[in-house]
């Protein structure tokens, strides 16, 4: 089957294959989740922090928290790319923003879908009917940033820090966890929670400064693509030394602290809601990546490169994993089974999503820009 190569000169293949990498983590997370049924119970702003048996749960848990961080990053900084190339294809700003409307209801009501069909139920658990998970924190996040699109890179700066300031200002205390579930917009806008049959684990403004970083970025990379890459490699490094110097002091930017003594305390971060030193240590790994990225694929990638076939048909990527590793644990392993297994099968089913996914990015390519294909 033949494959669209980007080249060099391409500044979005960089943006593309990141996005395969992150689902490749992603598929990890949840193949850990529905195989090995060993998936962390959350690190949360309050409650307990989860504790793993050995330090490979650990590091298997670790390397998949850059996934939900870079595709909000990711983007951002589509949206803005998006919304310039359509614009100089001569679609209307009415337009470039109905498509984004459509698109952030379309992830929403993906992840309803997924709820209903019990995507987050397994042999030993039952998921909330009304779980508001990435997609829908996706979603509500693109509707949130459309009357963002035109801002200057300097105000989505600002809008991003204050965002980043305010979020970790408003999270309750962790001895208040519990007692503030019934605050409805707060679970829906700030922190984490719920109660019975409703669950938030992304709250809308929590993820809406690194949203507003890759818009940011965006407008780096429509000037000068390369000092964009390099730019976003030096502010990573500046966010991995804050994330170092918040996380040492144990205080503000941790959301709750941690009892020093082991490498896995230190790396142990809320993720619900991402607390600055989260944000910080994951897209600043992110940042760097993509600058490593950008220098070292070759002039033309091979074809057929699987960080690009997942990179490129992301929301199929997503939702075909999720019933690939479902399905997988429900019929071969369905009270759970170890990380040697769980490894071996989300390896198998990333061979299986890489058939689908090429087909379906294939399929994808052919259709024209007002496709409803383009949605998914």
């Amino acid at each position: 089957m033949e494959v669209n190569v980007p080249t060099r000169r391409d500044r979005l293949y960089p943006l593309d294959l990141l996005r395969g990498l992150l689902i490749i983590l992603m598929a990890l997370d949840h193949a850990n989740f529905h195989i090995a049924q060993q998936h962390s119970a959350g690190e949360y702003w309050g409650g307990f922090m989860p504790v793993y048996p050995t330090p490979v749960h650990f590091i298997t848990r670790f390397i998949t928290h850059f996934s939900a961080p870079g595709f909000f990053f990711l983007m951002g900084a589509g949206m803005v790319l998006f919304f310039q190339s359509r614009t100089n294809k001569g679609w209307s700003k009415k337009e470039i923003r109905m498509h984004f409307l459509i698109r952030g209801l379309v992830l929403i009501a993906f992840q309803l879908a997924l709820n209903f069909g019990r995507i987050w139920s397994t042999g030993s658990t039952s998921a909330p009917l009304w779980y508001l998970g990435v997609l829908a924190a996706l979603g509500a996040g693109m509707i949130f940033c459309i009357p963002l699109l035109e801002l200057k890179p300097i105000f989505l700066a600002y809008g991003a820090v204050l965002f980043f300031i305010i979020m970790e200002i408003l999270t309750p205390d962790p001895r208040m966890w519990g007692r503030v579930f019934t605050d409805i917009p707060g679970v829906l806008l700030v922190f984490a929670g719920g109660q019975q049959d409703f669950w938030v684990n992304y709250p809308l403004f929590a993820w809406i400064e690194v949203i507003l970083l890759g818009m940011m970025f965006g407008n780096w990379l429509q000037r000068k693509p390369e000092k964009a890459y390099k730019g976003g490699a030096l502010l990573g490094s500046l966010f991995l030394v804050a994330f170092l110097v918040l996380r040492f002091m144990n205080g503000f930017g941790n959301i709750r602290s941690y009892q020093p003594g082991s490498w896995i305390e230190f790396l142990n971060l809320v993720k619900y809601p991402p607390s600055m030193t989260f944000n910080l240590f994951t897209i600043g790994i992110n940042l760097i990546l993509l600058w490593i990225i950008s220098i070292i694929i070759p002039e033309t990638i091979k074809p057929g490169n699987p960080l690009l076939v997942y990179g490129r048909t992301p929301l199929f990527s997503y939702l075909a994993h999720l019933v690939i590793y479902a399905v997988m644990g429900r019929v071969f392993v369905p009270q759970g089974s170890n990380l040697l297994i769980m490894y071996a099968l989300w390896l198998l089913g990333l061979g299986i999503l890489y058939l689908f996914s090429l087909w379906y990015g294939e399929y994808k390519r052919t259709q024209t820009e007002n496709s409803w294909v383009r949605f998914l």
